[in-house]
């Protein structure tokens, strides 16, 4: 950031008074811009003993498989956001949608909500953002084709869990090791 969206002002990236973290600061009005985590939401769409993934049309990480997921919107809910995007992205809709992972990713910045609701009627199709669409069993996941680390670990704990016969919420923290490691903490 260059320049204040408050007066056109210059800015200085700064540690301001009271704070403990650099911040962008205007110059001539004193404002301070935040910069916070964005939220991603998103669905993990079941329909009988399959779940409904998405191969990527869009970068980052183009032709690779993920679940239905995307930014939270302002003047959403978080469960309105995952809906939305799980409508976006494969023409789909969900219903009895309860939360089934939160996940921090403190180095891109990112916490990710994922649901686990039901897709009605079984249909789905390519949404713009979306090359395909699959329902796909455990023994047909592309798991060397995942586009995410986030979504690997949230299809890991899904399968885990069916095969308990019992869904509960789970909550950790992704952290990059290097370029193609990472360490999963779990609450």
């Amino acid at each position: 950031m260059n320049f204040c969206s408050n007066c056109g002002e210059k800015v200085r990236f700064i540690i301001p008074d009271g704070d403990n973290r650099y911040r962008h600061v205007c110059t001539s009005c004193d404002t301070i811009h935040y910069e916070n985590p964005k939220i991603v939401t998103g669905c993990i769409a079941q329909w009988q003993d399959r779940i409904l993934l998405c191969k990527r049309a869009i970068e980052p990480r183009h032709g690779l498989w993920t679940l239905p997921a995307g930014f939270m919107e302002n003047e959403e809910t978080n469960l309105e956001g995952a809906a939305r995007e799980t409508a976006e992205e494969a023409n789909a809709k969900v219903e009895n949608m309860r939360l089934f992972s939160v996940f921090s990713i403190a180095h891109i910045n990112q916490v990710y909500t994922m649901y686990l609701g039901d897709l009605v009627d079984g249909q789905a199709s390519a949404g713009v953002e979306s090359l395909e669409v699959a329902l796909l069993g455990e023994e047909e996941i592309p798991w060397q084709q995942i586009a995410f680390q986030v979504i690997n670990e949230t299809l890991k704990l899904y399968f885990k869990d069916k095969k308990q016969g019992m869904f509960k919420t789970h909550y950790g923290d992704i952290i990059k090791q290097d370029d193609r490691t990472y360490r999963v903490n779990y609450f």
